[in-house]
């Protein structure tokens, strides 16, 4: 059962899973596409009742890419209407370490890209926002220009 808050708001969690790019070159965002709703998104879902918000973030990362990943700061919560339903994400930035994706009925595609290109490919404009927060936490420690 997912969980709410007191006025009913169904609460949820991701990453916006990054990644070093090939050579070391800039870095890479993973977006998932869910064959559900047709859409680009960072990998996130609903919390399960009394799950802590980080753990359930980390393990939606695990279950729609299948990739372990180490947290970094949190990013801005995003907030919106769905199924009629106010709807709160808290997100954090998060490098992906090990593994591998396999598709499955969530998620059936999933794609690395550039920093740029990951912002033109989301379907929600709301999470296009959180490229550049990432941006703003993650580059002053990798040391790698945005590619």
């Amino acid at each position: 059962m997912s969980r709410t808050d007191r006025t009913g708001t169904v609460l949820a969690a991701g990453c916006v899973l990054w990644r070093h790019g090939p050579d070391d070159e800039g870095l890479e965002l993973c977006l998932v596409h869910r064959p559900r709703y047709d859409d680009w998104s960072f990998p996130k879902g609903k919390l399960k009742r009394g799950e802590d918000p980080l753990a359930g973030a980390l393990r939606e990362v695990l279950e729609e890419t299948g990739f372990h990943c180490l947290p970094g700061p949190p990013l801005p919560a995003v907030r919106y209407v769905a199924g009629g339903r106010p709807k709160l994400v808290r997100y954090w930035s998060a490098e992906a370490t090990t593994g591998a994706f396999t598709p499955n009925h969530e998620v059936d595609r999933l794609l690395w890209l550039p920093p740029a290109a990951a912002r033109n490919r989301l379907t929600q404009y709301r999470d296009g926002e959180l490229v550049a927060d990432l941006l703003r936490v993650v580059q002053p420690f990798s040391g790698r220009p945005d590619a």
